[in-house]
């Protein structure tokens, strides 16, 4: 992927989240003259590329080649989709661990949600009476 266009006094973030180095945000770009929203557009003929003003004739040429990133973040909790009443559910497996919360000694246990390769196999138990979650 190539970086993102330098940003100008006309742009505005995409995102709230800071740019990391390295790894800037695309940014919109706004007309000068009438405010508007700039699109990119190829100069075929210069074969550059440019962001024009859709409703005057403003037109400027681009820093960078990227004008759209999708930054995919999958990163998943290790006790994702757990509830307070996971206690509850017959169908996961029982211990006698006691609870540091409640000090009560039934607690249901599962295995972590992360499937990476450098995760060790987790467990995390449930208080059946307090629902609170510990290793």
């Amino acid at each position: 992927m190539s970086a993102s266009p330098a940003a100008s006094p006309n742009d505005a973030q995409v995102s709230g989240q800071p740019a990391k180095s390295g790894n800037e945000q695309v940014k919109f770009r706004f007309c000068g003259d009438c405010s508007n929203m700039l699109a990119p557009k190829e100069d075929r003929i210069n074969n550059k590329l440019m962001y024009c003003c859709r409703m005057c004739q403003y037109s400027e040429e681009a820093d960078s080649a990227c004008i759209f990133r999708n930054n995919i973040y999958n990163v998943i909790g290790e006790t994702a989709g757990v509830t307070q009443d996971v206690g509850s559910d017959p169908t996961l497996p029982r211990s006698n661990k006691r609870c540091p919360k409640c000090h009560e000694v039934e607690a249901v246990f599962f295995q972590s949600q992360q499937r990476s390769a450098e995760t060790g196999m987790k467990l995390f138990y449930v208080c059946c009476s307090c629902g609170h979650i510990f290793q």
